[in-house]
């Protein structure tokens, strides 16, 4: 393998393609107004995710650089590309430029509101990388918000409105996810947790067990209103959005058993494809919610 070959290898690990499952959540708008099956929108989604994976992968590009020191002393972060050597700081810092100054152009070019919504998550992501990632609560929701935007400009890009019960779900799982992974990485690190980062010292299991109990009860319960919303059964005619509950409520509390009884939890996206009925769960609540939003 050449040179040019080793360092395009490092670039695409750094981007962390594995990732990318994150970014599905913008097919949320389409799916939920719709639109699942009209060919030009879905381009256009399609479109929009890609660009969000360049985003994203920029984000992290630029995490790993402003980490690398951290990362070295990290059982698992360690093997990262940056942190083992395998490409220079300043190389990486050219791509990760590169990378999110096209998506940006791009962004723009698919769609204005997308493109303002794209700019809002990169500068957001980035002061997150610099300094909201060291301010306790503030960085988990950080965390949290970046995923409501990814929500918010997949219905940009589709023109379409998203509700806002939407909204207040998607933030809340992203906090269940986020406090979920806090508390990983204090099990994992246990006494070296505080010198990997620093923003862990002011957490502990127990509040963020506290922190968790409040957003799990919280998710469940705007989930199930969300369903029974007169404006819900209005737009998609059918009250049996009801049915979909079970799914949120088993695929919730399996990832607290993995978290709590299997120690994971520190990935939500290896999660997702690693664990068979977390996997299965997700795809039965599409397809029910698909067949109760186009088959009625």
């Amino acid at each position: 393998m050449t040179t040019q070959q080793r360092m395009l290898s490092a670039v695409i690990r750094s981007m962390r393609p594995h990732q990318w499952t994150k970014n599905l959540v913008l097919f949320a708008g389409l799916l939920f107004a719709g639109r699942l099956f009209d060919i030009f929108s879905d381009l256009t989604a399609i479109s929009a995710f890609f660009i969000f994976c360049l985003l994203s992968s920029a984000i992290y590009i630029i995490n790993d650089i402003k980490d690398v020191e951290r990362d070295r002393n990290h059982p698992i972060k360690r093997t990262r590309p940056i942190a083992a050597g395998d490409i220079s700081i300043h190389a990486a810092a050219i791509a990760a430029a590169c990378i999110s100054v096209t998506a940006l152009v791009c962004a723009f070019l698919l769609d204005v509101g997308f493109g303002v919504v794209s700019l809002i998550y990169f500068v957001l992501l980035f002061a997150y990388s610099f300094w909201l990632k060291h301010i306790v609560i503030l960085d988990v929701l950080t965390l949290a918000m970046g995923f409501v935007l990814r929500a918010i400009g997949g219905a940009e890009a589709v023109d379409v409105e998203f509700s806002s019960w939407l909204l207040l779900c998607t933030i809340l799982l992203a906090l269940f996810l986020g406090l979920s992974k806090r508390r990983h990485e204090l099990v994992l690190l246990g006494d070296n947790a505080q010198s990997h980062r620093k923003i862990l010292e002011e957490y502990s299991p127990y509040l963020l067990d506290q922190m968790i109990g409040v957003v799990t009860a919280s998710t469940l319960m705007a989930y199930a209103l969300y369903t029974m919303a007169d404006e819900t059964i209005q737009k998609f005619g059918t009250s049996y959005m009801i049915f979909t509950v079970p799914f949120v409520i088993y695929g919730i509390f399996r990832y607290l058993y993995l978290v709590h009884q299997k120690e994971e939890g520190g990935n939500p996206t290896s999660v997702l494809i690693s664990d068979k009925p977390i996997l299965i769960n997700v795809v039965l609540w599409g397809i029910v919610s698909a067949i109760l939003i186009y088959g009625t």
